[in-house]
């Protein structure tokens, strides 16, 4: 299998429908740059080779939008160093972005980076859990990636979707088993399975996103504080 480069980035977006303008890739550019330099003055990914950052967090984060539409407002969770909220909004940038992170220094980066790149995200330092508490129900789309296990996931996220919406959770190759283990956790919250999609990156591995849909409100006693969903996931 090749080693995928960053110039191979653009050439897959354009075999999906999607042609990267001049400023979408300076765009890309200057956040591969500061996500690197920040990368030094603190923990924000684990990840530090250019050209793997094009494919496993950029490509990675573009994903949900070629398999589902996307309109609207679209919430992240736990969106650490902005994926999979600021690719998106540098490739639809109609999209209105609310990102969800409860560590300070990360809102810190994302607010330096949002200015650098000239983009408009709402950028909320709180946890999802309390976040729900005055935004229930009000997102077309929320995603997560590589935040929690399904169960915990759900309730973190469902909470946040409006009925009719999706929910999206970004995993990896073990999502279908994770699937099953949330299955409880997704109808008590109020949604049913969608469907998933599975790619394959250059190294192997797989990404998996699970899509589901909001069928009626969740009940009003989720999401729980963080201490009892981790303790008693549903």
């Amino acid at each position: 299998m090749a080693v995928f480069q960053r110039g191979d980035f653009a050439k897959i977006c354009e075999i999906n429908g999607i042609r990267i303008t001049d400023r979408q890739a300076a765009q890309f550019a200057c956040y591969a740059d500061l996500l690197t330099e920040w990368n030094q003055r603190m923990n924000l990914t684990a990840i530090s080779d250019v050209d793997a950052i094009y494919e496993k967090h950029f490509l990675d984060s573009l994903l949900p939008a070629w398999d589902c539409k996307l309109f609207g407002r679209v919430c992240d969770v736990g969106s650490g160093a902005g994926f999979p909220a600021i690719p998106l909004k540098i490739m639809y940038p109609d999209l209105e972005i609310v990102i969800i992170e409860p560590l300070g220094k990360r809102i810190t980066f994302l607010s330096a980076l949002c200015k650098e790149l000239d983009i408009s995200v709402e950028l909320v330092n709180e946890r999802a859990e309390d976040y729900a508490k005055t935004h229930r129900e009000v997102f077309d789309f929320v995603m997560a990636r590589a935040v929690a296990n399904l169960p915990m996931l759900g309730e973190l996220c469902l909470p946040l979707v409006r009925k009719k919406g999706k929910w999206i959770a970004m995993k990896g190759a073990n999502a279908l088993v994770e699937k099953q283990q949330g299955e409880h956790a997704v109808k008590t919250l109020g949604a049913q399975f969608v469907r998933a999609y599975e790619r394959e990156l250059s190294d192997g591995s797989k990404r998996i996103n699970l899509v589901y849909e909001k069928v009626k409100a969740t009940p009003k006693q989720y999401p729980r504080p963080f201490v009892q969903i981790k303790k008693h996931p549903l």
